[in-house]
C-alpha cells in the first residue's frame, strides 16, 4: 500500500513545500510521475489555470515529470487513455474547489479505480482542501450545507480544510452530525502525512485539531499521532 497526504488549503504556496517534498520522496523521487487532477475546479472553469499552477509549483520543488490530467466530469474520468495514466503515477494529487463535483465525479469511475489500483502498488494519494475531504469517509459541503458521503479512503473520519480561517467554525456542527467520527482539522498550509510506520506526521506552518467525542487534541509541525 502507498501513503496518504492531507493537506488544509493554500497548496501551492511556500508553507507547503516540506509535506511536498515529504510526498515526493515516499512516490520515489523527482524522477516519479506526478499527476495532478484539478477536477474539483472544473465547475468554475478553473482547472486549466488550478493544474498549470500544480505543474509550475512540483517542478519548482524539483519534480522533472509532472502533468494534469483533465478529468473534469463523468466523460473524463471514465476515459480508458487517461485511467491508464493514472494507473503509472506514483504521486496523484487532487486539487480542492467544490468537494461534491469531485466526489461524484471520481465515485465509481475508471479513473478513480485506476487511483486505487496506483494506491496499492505504492504511490501517494494527495489532497487539499476538497480533494482531502473527499478522500475521508464522510465530508460537508459547505455550499450546499449538507453532509455527503466521500471516498472513504479514510474510514469514519471527516476533514475541516482551512481550519485557521473558516473551517474551525464547522466543528460545533459536524460533531452533532457525527459523533462517533473523528474530525480533522487542517490549518492552511499545512499538511499531514502517512509515514512508513504508518503514523500520521504533521508539516508545513500550521496545525493539525484532532476532534473526538470527548476530547480535542492539537498538533504541531513535526507531530506525530494515530487514529
Amino acid at each position: 500500500m502507498g501513503h496518504f497526504l492531507l493537506a488544509g488549503g493554500a497548496e501551492f504556496g511556500r508553507g507547503m513545500s516540506a509535506p511536498d517534498l515529504r510526498a515526493i520522496e515516499l512516490a520515489g523521487g523527482f524522477d516519479a510521475p506526478l499527476c495532478i487532477l484539478p477536477t474539483a475546479a472544473a465547475p468554475d472553469h478553473n482547472h486549466k489555470r488550478a493544474g498549470n499552477n500544480g505543474v509550475r509549483w512540483f517542478r519548482h520543488l524539483g519534480a522533472k515529470n509532472v502533468f494534469v490530467l483533465d478529468v473534469i466530469d463523468s466523460t473524463s474520468a471514465n476515459d480508458v487513455t487517461l485511467a491508464a495514466s493514472l494507473r503509472t503515477s506514483k504521486l496523484i494529487y487532487l486539487l480542492g474547489g467544490f468537494p461534491r463535483h469531485l466526489g461524484e465525479t471520481l465515485a465509481g469511475s475508471l479513473c478513480w479505480e485506476a487511483a486505487l489500483d496506483a494506491y496499492r502498488n505504492g504511490a501517494v494519494i494527495a489532497g487539499s482542501s476538497a480533494g482531502a475531504m473527499v478522500l475521508c469517509e464522510h465530508y460537508y459541503d459547505r455550499y450546499e450545507k449538507r453532509l455527503l458521503r466521500g471516498l472513504n479512503l479514510i474510514p469514519n473520519a471527516c476533514v475541516l480544510p482551512h481550519h485557521n480561517t473558516f473551517g474551525k467554525a464547522w466543528a460545533n456542527q459536524l460533531k452533532q452530525l457525527l459523533p462517533d467520527a473523528m474530525l480533522i482539522g487542517i490549518d492552511e498550509s499545512t499538511g499531514m502525512l502517512t509515514d512508513a510506520d504508518g503514523a500520521w506526521r504533521v508539516y508545513g506552518s500550521g496545525k493539525v485539531t484532532l476532534y473526538r467525542r470527548e476530547s480535542t487534541i492539537v498538533y504541531g509541525r513535526g507531530e506525530e499521532f494515530s487514529f
